[in-house]
C-alpha cells in the first residue's frame, strides 16, 4: 500500500475534518453534496410522473448511489491521464473491486426494472455504462472527461431515468427539465474544477486566492443544496397529493 505521500484533497468542504486520513479520504471519495445532486435529479425526474411508483423512486436512487456515487468515483480514482488528487490511499486492486461490485450490483437491481416496466431504461442504462467508463477513465485521450459531457451523463441523463423508470415515456417538458438541470451540473463542474486546483496548493494561496477558493465554494455549496432541497420539495408535494 502507498503512503498518502501525494496531494490530497482533504482540506476539501465535503470531506469530514474528523477521524483518520484513510477514513476521511473514503468519505471524500463519494463526494457525497454532488453525488446526492445527481441523486435529485432522478427524483426530481420522477416526480414529474403522473403516477409516482414510491419503489422506483428508491429502485433509481439506490441504482445511482451505487453506480456512480461509488462505482463511478472509484473509477475515477483510476482514471489515467493524470495522477489523481486522492492520492494511493488505497490500491488499484481495492478500486477495481470497489467498482465492480458497486456497478454489477446497480445494473442487477435495474435490469430487473427494465425487464418488468421498463425497456426505455435499458437504453439510458448503456449510455450511463458508456461514461461511467469512458469518462471517469479518461478513453479516447479524455475526449468524453469534459465539463459538456459530465452535464449530460450526470445532469441529463439523470432526470430522464427518475422519469422514465415511472412511465416508460419521455415527454418535453422532461427534456427541457433535464436541460435545465444540465446547466445547473454546468454551473458546479466549472466551480469545481478551478476550486479543487486552489485547494490543493491552500498553504501557498495569496489572500486573492483565498477569496477566490472561498466564492466557488459558495457556489458549490449553494447549487448543490439547492437541488437537493428542489427534490425533498418535489417528493413531500407529491407523497402528499
Amino acid at each position: 500500500m502507498a503512503q498518502m505521500n501525494e496531494p490530497q484533497r482533504l482540506n476539501e468542504w465535503f470531506v469530514p475534518s474528523f477521524g483518520p486520513p484513510r477514513f476521511r479520504v473514503a468519505v471524500g471519495l463519494l463526494f457525497l453534496p454532488y453525488t446526492a445532486m445527481v441523486l435529485s435529479f432522478t427524483v426530481i425526474g420522477a416526480m414529474l410522473a403522473e403516477t409516482v411508483h414510491w419503489d422506483r423512486v428508491a429502485a433509481i436512487v439506490v441504482i445511482y448511489f451505487l453506480a456512480l456515487g461509488i462505482g463511478a468515483h472509484a473509477l475515477d480514482a483510476l482514471g489515467s491521464q493524470a495522477v489523481k488528487p486522492w492520492g494511493a490511499v488505497f490500491s488499484k486492486r481495492q478500486l477495481w473491486a470497489v467498482a465492480a461490485g458497486s456497478v454489477v450490483l446497480a445494473y442487477a437491481i435495474g435490469i430487473n426494472y427494465i425487464v418488468r416496466y421498463a425497456p426505455l431504461l435499458g437504453v439510458i442504462a448503456v449510455l450511463e455504462g458508456f461514461f461511467l467508463l469512458a469518462y471517469n477513465l479518461e478513453w479516447l485521450r479524455g475526449r468524453f472527461h469534459t465539463n459538456a459531457w459530465f452535464a449530460f451523463a450526470w445532469g441529463f441523463l439523470p432526470v430522464l431515468a427518475g422519469y422514465v423508470i415511472q412511465t416508460n415515456s419521455i415527454s418535453l417538458a422532461v427534456v427541457l427539465i433535464a436541460l435545465a438541470m444540465a446547466a445547473l451540473s454546468l454551473v458546479e463542474i466549472n466551480a469545481s474544477r478551478p476550486y479543487k486546483a486552489l485547494k490543493r496548493g491552500a498553504d501557498g494561496l495569496t489572500t486573492e486566492g483565498r477569496a477566490q477558493a472561498a466564492q466557488l465554494e459558495a457556489i458549490l455549496k449553494s447549487v448543490s443544496l439547492g437541488v437537493i432541497l428542489l427534490s425533498i420539495a418535489l417528493l413531500i408535494w407529491r407523497w402528499t397529493l
